[in-house]
């Protein structure tokens, strides 16, 4: 399905490992891959699409989900809101990203196929 990676991996297969660990593997692979624009563009989509909303529920529920010592409050709700759809975000970008479709995010898509 599509071209070889410069690291020897199906596009689709590559395409889908950015999200696995959502960031975290949109970094490792946006450094090793190298000619494949498809990959490419599924790293950067992945850490600018998952990064901040990482960093939101973070702010909103504290470091791992572990609330504030005030307990809880509507902030607490609002992070956990986050990681609900972070989760369905997650789920339908790798099987999108493995069946060879080019889901763009609003915004984000852009900069990430405009930078890919």
């Amino acid at each position: 399905m599509g071209e070889e990676s410069s690291m020897n991996m199906n596009e689709n297969v590559a395409s889908a490992l950015c999200y696995v660990l959502t960031w975290l593997t949109g970094i490792i692979f946006y450094f090793l891959e190298k000619k494949n624009k498809t990959i490419r563009f599924h790293t950067l989509q992945s850490i600018l699409a998952f990064l901040p909303l990482t960093i939101l529920g973070w702010r909103f529920t504290g470091p791992l989900g572990i609330s504030y010592p005030t307990g809880l409050s509507i902030f607490y709700y609002i992070g956990i809101l986050i990681y609900v759809v972070t989760f369905v975000l997650w789920l339908i970008l790798i099987i999108k990203a493995y069946q060879g479709e080019k889901l763009k995010l609003p915004v984000i898509g852009g900069i990430a196929e405009k930078h890919s």
